[in-house]
């Protein structure tokens, strides 16, 4: 259950920003993932909403909230439609005095968390200079029209290629190219035959599925409630929390 909500004085609310899913495995990692914080940061009034298919709702959780200060996390993992328009405009027409915060990504701390999740799918990093030549990793990300979106997996990418010290292509299940299946072919095609594909979700659900489906050999389970995701959450709110007196969130995103 999410904390109960209180008019009692104290620090800003934080609010998680799911997107929401019909898969109910999301909905189970998200608040396990919020059990965590609270572990974290006892005290903090920790409340989740989401932007879409799940309950409670983004409007709901600020409604209760009343005119209280909050600092919105997005569980996202770039920039895109959802951080610049629909989540600023729900805390807009809110009571709630807000504050948005980044999106989790990009971040060492993801970078950590896809590397230990690639571990424990059995992924093993190249022993020789004839493995790191024949290896790569694919990152496979929801996907946004938004190039910003891009930017920030690409970025990603690149932190993590650097963690491994192997190639790695960001690849998208949506809306945007390439596809797992074409960046497959696309490493192939380069002599990359060794190629895990690092699953950059949030939670399971459809994309996640997908995009492990098509993996030509290993593929590592979503981010879920691992203790680090727990920890990024708290730093962007600590990021958000620093930035001066509370505002609307629409006065915030410049």
């Amino acid at each position: 259950m999410d904390s109960q909500l209180s008019p009692a004085p104290g620090p800003p609310a934080l609010v998680v920003v799911a997107h929401g899913s019909r898969d109910p495995r999301a909905l189970a990692t998200v608040r396990a993932l919020l059990d965590r914080v609270r572990a974290l940061r006892p005290g903090l009034p920790v409340h989740l909403g989401h932007i879409e298919l799940n309950e409670p709702l983004l409007p709901d959780t600020l409604a209760a909230l009343g005119d209280r200060e909050a600092v919105l996390v997005p569980l996202l993992l770039s920039r895109g439609y959802h951080v610049k328009q629909d989540i600023p405009e729900m805390a807009a027409a809110a009571p709630a005095r807000t504050r948005l915060a980044a999106p989790l990504g990009p971040h060492r701390l993801l970078v950590d968390t896809l590397h230990t999740r690639l571990t424990e799918a059995g992924w093993r990093p190249a022993a020789t200079d004839a493995e790191r030549r024949t290896s790569a990793v694919i990152l496979a990300a929801a996907g946004s029209r938004d190039p910003d979106a891009a930017t920030d997996t690409g970025r990603t990418a690149a932190l993590l290629a650097a963690r491994l010290g192997v190639p790695v292509l960001p690849a998208y299940a949506s809306a945007a190219t390439p596809t797992v299946e074409t960046a497959v072919r696309s490493l192939r095609a380069r002599g990359r035959h060794r190629i895990a594909v690092a699953s950059y979700f949030t939670a399971p659900g459809r994309f996640a599925t997908e995009c492990a489906k098509a993996a030509p050999g290993t593929a590592s389970d979503p981010l879920g409630a691992h203790p680090l995701m727990a920890e990024l959450l708290l730093h962007r709110y600590d990021e958000a929390t620093t930035r001066g007196t509370l505002k609307p969130a629409l006065a915030t995103t410049g």
